[in-house]
């Protein structure tokens, strides 16, 4: 079966190699159709009340005692995010794409919804003991044992494909395969990491939270070995025919992707003025390894979603380069969080919630059976709203936190509000996104 674009339809009329019949093929569609919304709306719920409602709320508190809060509700919160509504989505877009991408059969969604129920349960599990703390010596490793399997169900389900015989055959994969798969092991080596640490504390009784230093190494992991290969990955696969921009430079990046790894590397060995430099150098590298400040060759391809989504993606890669700067500056300059804190920020809301408001609004629709964007002015809405919080969040942070301009504690609960609103409008529009009947049901409905 040929690869297919997330903007084709499925073709239930074709056989799977080996012969299965065409209706079977379709019921699995549809399976996978079904899975992948299930993985979407328990990421949008981790997004917007564990992780979102939470965060604020942290930060209202942060505001109004110009003091840190509990560090375990601020580790749930990060979970709830990073684990919770990103890891969740990526799960589900990698249940049902890579499998196509890849030129695989579609295969049966049991395992998908056993690697669902085990995830949410274990993110959920998560965030309740760093809220509570109730039995979190039992609960806190419990819930990293249940990450785990999930993740090693879905590495193993899509481990199982392999390349159609039909296609033709080449010296190694796409390199956007290489990156996705970079993500997917820095997945992984972040859950081991999880478990460990919570074995750790739960046997010292040291605690519900990671320790700072570990926690800053854990993140780094997580954010950049995990989630940006993953979305520089996809975005090779994608941004090209979604924006009209060149084909993507490989070795540019080759380049960020060595550089990402160097970085990580050199964080974790305790090298905390070279890690932010080969970070941010890193990034400069994947802006240019996809033209994404250069004109197009084509028009973007635009079509179901507010015209105003290939700037937003790019301002996404501009959050980028801010955030690992940032975080140069924060390796000779921060004395209180508030240049370190800025930076992840940039990152975490700028970059990648920027990617997964601009991109997921153009995939996540098709792959549930090819249905049509309830509202593109709500995608305006919710994306113009996210970068308004971010920009007051990152400047009034630094100011704030260092001390440079007390004044600014006032900003941050009012970047807080703007974020609550973008992420509420964005699970809104997507939510009543599933819940309409796919493209072609409404053509059929439709008066002539």
């Amino acid at each position: 079966m040929a690869a297919r674009a997330p903007d084709q339809a499925f073709d239930a009329s074709t056989q799977e190699p080996g012969g299965t019949p065409a209706i079977l093929t379709r019921a699995r569609e549809e399976s996978a159709q079904r899975l992948m919304m299930g993985y979407a709306l328990a990421g949008l719920f981790f997004m917007l009340l564990p992780g979102t409602f939470l965060g604020v709320w942290n930060l209202i508190s942060i505001s109004g005692q110009h003091a840190s809060v509990n560090a375990a509700w601020i580790q749930a919160h990060g979970h709830a995010q990073i684990f919770g509504w990103i890891g969740t989505f990526i799960l589900g877009i990698g249940f049902y794409s890579i499998p196509k991408m890849t030129g695989g059969k579609v295969q049966s969604a049991r395992r998908g919804w056993t690697a669902w129920a085990l995830w949410t349960s274990g993110v959920l599990l998560r965030w309740s003991t760093g809220v509570y703390q109730w039995h979190w010596r039992t609960l806190l490793p419990l819930s990293a044992v249940l990450e785990l399997c999930a993740f090693l169900i879905f590495l193993r389900s899509v481990s199982r494909h392999r390349p159609d015989p039909a296609q033709p055959t080449r010296s190694g994969p796409p390199l956007w395969v290489v990156s996705v798969l970079m993500g997917t092991l820095g997945l992984g080596i972040g859950l081991v990491m999880n478990l460990v640490a919570s074995m750790y504390a739960s046997l010292t009784g040291a605690g519900a939270a990671f320790p700072g230093t570990f926690e800053s190494r854990f993140l780094t992991i997580l954010l950049f070995a995990f989630i940006i290969p993953t979305i520089l990955g996809f975005s090779a696969r994608w941004l090209p025919t979604f924006l009209g921009l060149k084909p993507v430079d490989e070795t540019a990046l080759r380049l960020a992707l060595g550089l990402d790894l160097a970085g990580v590397v050199a964080a974790q060995a305790g090298l905390a003025r070279l890690a932010p430099w080969l970070l941010a150098i890193g990034a400069i590298a994947s802006v240019k390894a996809f033209h994404i400040l250069q004109p197009g060759e084509r028009p973007a391809k635009a079509r179901g979603v507010h015209s105003s989504f290939s700037v937003f993606i790019k301002g996404a890669y501009i959050w980028l380069m801010l955030a690992t700067a940032l975080g140069v500056g924060a390796a000779y300059f921060d004395r209180n969080n508030g240049w370190t804190g800025a930076s992840r920020h940039a990152l975490t809301v700028g970059f990648i919630a920027g990617m997964v408001f601009s991109v997921g609004q153009r995939v996540l629709p098709a792959f549930a059976g090819m249905r049509v964007l309830y509202s593109p002015r709500l995608m305006l809405v919710c994306l113009l709203l996210l970068n308004l919080g971010c920009a007051l969040r990152v400047s009034s942070e630094i100011l704030a936190y260092e001390g440079y301009w007390p004044p600014a504690w006032n900003i941050l609960p009012v970047s807080a509000i703007c974020e609550l609103a973008a992420v509420t409008v964005f699970a809104a529009n997507l939510a009543l996104t599933f819940k309409q009947p796919p493209a072609h049901q409404l053509k059929a409905v439709a008066p002539a």
